[in-house]
């Protein structure tokens, strides 16, 4: 496969790990995530080296977790998540800044300075949206009432990410002058895109999905819903939120 492009080479080498490790895995009982941890391994730069481009890998991944979410947002209805906004903000905020406090004060307790601590609690009381989403959805948890307290917590993460981010360059002492005005202005932003994307799937997506489905070119509604989710994934990560909770919101403005 010499003459063949590297994405295509590449795709092909993570599709075939992943279909002959993880049924492995799960044949095991060992579980899917274990089986994509060690096909990862094996075609990485520590295994057979089949793939040593590691930004290749995290682009594509990073994809899957953009369709991944887009599909879990298609299972739930805009009244659903509506419902669970006391979770999301509840649980959601109980469990970051719980499991924050708890690492700031241990990381205190052996010595670390105040801002190393901080950086550490809050970066380690964030946890994988893919991983703990696969599981859940493995194990038929998403539809029961605990599996929809780890979805909030889940959500509420990838928010709390944006100002966790926002803080480390103050925390390193590099904050400039009028930084204050900055955040406010990207706050406003932030709430202006997610606000417009709301607006905008009422009032104008679909009324113009609802036209392409009575056109009867399965197609093109296929293609404009893909154009739907990467515009908004990239909508979002421009204002810098997750790609994934745009394709989140996505999801939920077709179900």
């Amino acid at each position: 496969m010499e003459n063949a492009p590297a994405w295509l080479t590449n795709s092909l080498i993570y599709l075939s790990a992943a279909v002959i490790v993880v049924p492995l895995s799960r044949a095991l009982g060992l579980g899917s995530i274990i089986g994509y941890l060690v096909a990862g391994i094996a075609i990485g730069p520590w295994g057979l080296g089949l793939v040593t481009n590691v930004e290749d890998i995290l682009h594509f991944a990073e994809f899957g977790v953009v369709l991944m979410l887009f599909l879990v947002g298609l299972e739930l209805e805009p009244r659903r998540l509506w419902s669970l906004r006391r979770p999301i903000f509840g649980w959601g905020s109980a469990q970051v800044l719980g499991c924050a406090a708890l690492l700031f004060i241990a990381a205190m307790l052996v010595g670390a300075s105040w801002r190393v601590a901080l950086v550490a609690a809050l970066g380690l009381a964030l946890s994988s949206t893919a991983i703990a989403l696969q599981v859940l959805g493995e194990r038929n948890l998403l539809p029961t009432s605990a599996g929809q307290a780890g979805f909030s917590i889940l959500l509420f993460q990838d928010v709390a990410a944006i100002p966790i981010l926002a803080l480390l360059p103050l925390l390193g002492g590099v904050a400039e002058a009028g930084r204050g005005d900055n955040w406010i202005l990207d706050a406003l932003k932030i709430v202006s895109v997610v606000a417009g994307i709301i607006l905008g799937g009422r009032l104008v997506i679909r009324p113009l999905l609802r036209w392409i489905a009575k056109s009867k070119t399965p197609e093109i509604f296929t293609a404009a819903s893909l154009l739907l989710v990467v515009a908004i994934a990239a909508l979002m990560q421009l204002v810098g939120l997750s790609m994934a909770l745009g394709a989140f919101l996505a999801g939920v403005l077709l179900a």
